[in-house]
């Protein structure tokens, strides 16, 4: 995908563990900014973040416009995309099976959904 073409080192710096934040609005217009961690398929130009459905971060993700960034040092990255909240079974067990390789594996929630962010825009210096 065109999009990511940013670099020899962006894939693998998305594949590091590293915590990462998400940035959301909420309805005042003021940011919501949360740790959270995040995979990302370059292939299909999709962002991932698993959470409960109850948090305020899938609320104020649906639908909306977001941004996921890490840092590590002097290198960074930011995604920005459209969010939808992702409810199927399989899409969380997807998300879930991803969040294993890069992290570890996610403690039970049967609240859990995905917020799935489909990228629009990449900024960083790796």
């Amino acid at each position: 995908m065109e999009l990511f073409e940013q670099g020899a080192g962006f894939a693998e710096f998305w594949e590091e563990r590293h915590l990462c934040t998400l940035t959301t609005i909420r309805p005042d217009g003021t940011p919501h900014v949360v740790p959270v961690g995040v995979t990302l398929d370059i292939p299909t130009g999709i962002a991932r973040v698993i959470t409960s459905g109850t948090s305020r971060k899938a609320a104020f993700a649906d639908g909306a416009r977001v941004a996921v960034c890490q840092v590590d040092g002097r290198r960074w990255s930011t995604l920005e995309g459209h969010a939808v909240l992702r409810t199927e079974p399989e899409q969380i067990a997807d998300a879930e099976r991803r969040y294993t390789l890069r992290y570890k594996p996610p403690r039970p929630n049967p609240a859990r959904v995905v917020i799935e962010i489909h990228v629009t825009r990449v900024m960083g210096n790796v």
